[in-house]
């Protein structure tokens, strides 16, 4: 399942500039191979950070709020990846493309929580996470030397 599409990408960043950091062949027409390389680069790298968490592609369906979100970070994604292939790439993007990072850090690590009415499915992968908290052993290898 795809977050965004590549109409949603021209979209975002205008169809001269599309063009222009995509057109390796120089005919004049966004190269799709181009295009779909950077969609999935993205995605991917928004799904590495989801899936600390979340089973992976998040089904964005019946989430409106949530795949505006991802929708936009991923967009922001894509754009540094394009602009990165035909440097200097432009403050705002590097800037975006930092916040998108950072955002997609904290989800990770449960600092932010996803917008959706329904909790995404969990990463079944990751498995049971055990933790023990007991108290302060008194037998310790070292305390054992002494005796």
């Amino acid at each position: 399942m795809a977050y965004i599409t590549n109409a949603e990408i021209e979209a975002r960043l205008g169809t001269t500039t599309y063009v222009q950091l995509t057109d390796d062949a120089g005919t004049g027409i966004a190269d799709p191979d181009v295009v779909e390389e950077a969609r999935l680069g993205a995605e991917g790298e928004a799904n590495s950070y989801l899936a600390t968490r979340y089973a992976v592609p998040i089904d964005l369906i019946d989430e409106p709020q949530l795949a505006a979100v991802l929708r936009s970070f991923v967009l922001d994604l894509v754009a540094f990846r394009l602009h990165s292939r035909r440097p200097p790439v432009p403050a705002d993007i590097v800037r975006r493309q930092e916040e998108a990072v950072t955002w997609l850090g904290r989800v990770a690590s449960g600092l932010v929580q996803l917008p959706a009415a329904t909790a995404p499915r969990t990463n079944a992968a990751l498995g049971v996470v055990i933790r023990f908290d007991g108290p302060r052993r008194f037998m310790t290898r070292d305390g054992l030397d002494h005796l």
